[in-house]
């Protein structure tokens, strides 16, 4: 309250202007500053400011902020309005935003005050939803992909009561939010090929009220299973559900809320797609004022991940997470598919950070090199050495199994980070790999076709035919050429070696492929090497993971882009993970996204 009141002068001339848009806005501090200057302002316009998300997301915005020693002004309007957001981007404009952050209603409605905004010098950076207007960045959760999980969710729990046919409801905000509109996307590509009927989507706009009249209306014509695309469908979902005392209907929904959470934990939701709207908030301040800066970002996109949240994973939320304490110096061993790829030793440092703010202690006892018998050996010494939980990436999904089992059957958690086995375990942090495999596969698609090429054949280096996560990567990448002239040749293996990966790569130059792609930090080292040997620029070079090698093979031109992981972020919270774990909480096996960047020169 007392920073409210500390800004209500400096507002008071803005509220005539302010009349459609809900304003809220927070004095921050000054100290800090990365050089945007103590006076700079920056308006965040997302759809409404009553939603929990758009709150939370508000909120990480606001710590950026005073850490940055900017101003951030909370503009959004009290209902999902078009006019509204449309009346906010030219208040912001008109009170003299440096920048402004916006989570579009729609691609369109919003493009033209936008393009207005961009014109005056304002720079522009989207959070969770964007608009059909070039960015600075965006920061958002990765919708379709995050839907076709809900769908699954769904069908898991459908088929474990034995309904295996029946209807299903969907409700969505609008017809035009990007954001939702492909989560309903992916939601219904999961019941391809099934015996579901997905009925006729119904728009809510966003509202529980509303949206509890949908959910009820569609409980009376029998559906065995409803989605909600947003906070307020699947909270009027929930209570739909709750309402009519019929729990065998299933009910998935999107968003984090104490209301949502609540009719999880009593059973009238079966789970939610959490995502990182404070992540968002937090990047999103940071990139607007490296872009006021001077710094070009090249409109990079970044996934901020999202967690599956159950009755049994929703105490494990971040919100949760946050409370997690040692009751001793518990040991984890942290075995990764080596110890010299960067990825992994940026896993390790955000490993080890974690584990000294904890109390904890993580031993880094990978091996040098890519090799099954080496990491099963690391497996059996940890539980010889009396380590109380295990991170692992796996090298494969099966080779590591009987030794993780073995583990497991000894009383020692098991957290996967990067790459899982078949083995279950106490939570995993890792990338959606076949989503960002298709992203790959677009931007090479884009620059080849920049380039005017529409055909011709694409090299693939993997780093063997068992490491799911650059199977699934793989898999990602050839499904974005479906449909097109291009040739995917049969894909070679190079064991993550850089050298290996090399020769790989020179052999297909000689073949006279128009692309490489790189499936780890091994291959696409190894891919950009041989391009820049072969002098020819017109090849288009796309990889994976984020080193000095890679960073300079882009800045010079041999590769187009990489797909960054956030392999400290997977450290970090497989290391919480693991202590919750070790302290007697259950983590449900949730997965959670950790998010990658599109990073270019």
């Amino acid at each position: 309250m007392k920073k409210l009141l500390a800004v209500i002068c400096s507002l008071c001339m803005m509220m005539a202007m302010l009349t459609g848009c809900g304003s809220k806005t927070e004095e921050t501090t000054t100290s800090g500053s990365e050089g945007a200057g103590s006076g700079t302002m920056i308006a965040l316009i997302t759809m409404d400011s009553i939603d929990q998300h758009w709150v939370t997301l508000n909120e990480g915005a606001q710590e950026a902020a005073a850490e940055l020693g900017v101003e951030v002004q909370f503009m959004a309007p009290n209902t999902k309005d078009d006019a509204q957001q449309i009346e906010c981007v030219n208040n912001a404009v008109s009170a003299g935003a440096k920048a402004i952050i916006v989570a579009a209603n729609g691609p369109d409605a919003i493009s033209s005050a936008l393009e207005e905004a961009a014109n005056a010098g304002v720079k522009i950076i989207y959070v969770d939803s964007p608009a059909n207007v070039e960015a600075e960045a965006t920061f958002s959760t990765d919708n379709k992909a995050a839907g076709a999980t809900a769908g699954e969710e769904m069908k898991k729990a459908l088929e474990a009561k034995g309904i295996t046919s029946g209807t299903i409801g969907i409700i969505n905000v609008n017809a035009a939010t990007d954001s939702c509109v492909m989560r309903e996307e992916g939601f219904r590509s999961a019941f391809e090929g099934t015996g579901f009927e997905l009925l006729e989507t119904q728009y809510g706009e966003g509202d529980a009220a509303k949206s509890q009249s949908i959910a009820e209306n569609y409980i009376t014509q029998g559906v065995v299973g409803i989605f909600g695309c947003n906070e307020g469908s699947t909270t009027g979902a929930g209570n739909a559900i709750k309402a009519s005392g019929n729990t065998d209907v299933i009910g998935v929904g999107f968003d984090k809320s104490d209301a949502i959470l609540g009719l999880i934990d009593d059973g009238f939701l079966l789970c939610t797609m959490a995502q990182n709207p404070d992540v968002m908030g937090y990047e999103g301040v940071k990139a607007a004022v490296k872009a006021i800066n001077g710094e070009e970002l090249g409109g990079a996109v970044t996934d901020t991940g999202v967690s599956v949240l159950t009755a049994d994973a929703s105490a494990s939320s971040d919100d949760a997470a946050t409370d997690v304490a040692a009751s001793e110096e518990w040991k984890i061993a942290l075995i990764t598919m080596d110890s010299i790829d960067q990825h992994w030793v940026t896993l390790n440092d955000g490993a080890q950070e974690k584990a000294e703010e904890l109390g904890v202690s993580v031993t880094f006892m990978s091996p040098n090199t890519k090799d099954d018998a080496q990491q099963i050996e690391c497996v059996n010494n940890a539980v010889a050495g009396g380590y109380h939980a295990i991170m692992v990436a796996a090298n494969g999904p099966d080779a590591i199994s009987s030794a993780l089992e073995e583990a497991s059957a000894a009383g020692v958690k098991i957290v996967y980070v990067d790459s899982p086995a078949n083995v279950e375990a106490e939570a995993t942090f890792s990338t959606d790999n076949k989503a960002a495999g298709a992203t790959a596969g677009e931007e090479m698609k884009k620059a080849l076709e920049a380039k005017g090429i529409t055909s011709g054949t694409i090299g693939i280096i993997n780093v063997n035919a068992a490491t799911d996560s650059c199977v699934m990567r793989e898999e990602g990448f050839r499904s974005a050429f479906e449909g097109t002239d291009f040739e995917l040749l049969e894909t070679q293996y190079g064991e993550g070696d850089a050298a290996k990966s090399q020769s790989i790569a020179e052999n297909y130059i000689t073949q006279g492929v128009v692309g490489i792609f790189g499936c780890n930090e091994g291959s696409t080292t190894g891919a950009g090497n041989a391009i820049k040997a072969s002098g020819n620029a017109e090849i288009v070079g796309v990889g994976f993971d984020k080193s000095d090698a890679i960073l300079g093979l882009i800045e010079d031109g041999h590769l187009l882009c990489t797909m960054a992981q956030n392999p400290d972020k997977m450290g970090s919270m497989g290391v919480e993970a693991c202590v919750q774990a070790l302290e007697g909480e259950s983590l449900g096996g949730a997965v959670s996204d950790t998010g990658v960047s599109v990073l270019s020169k």
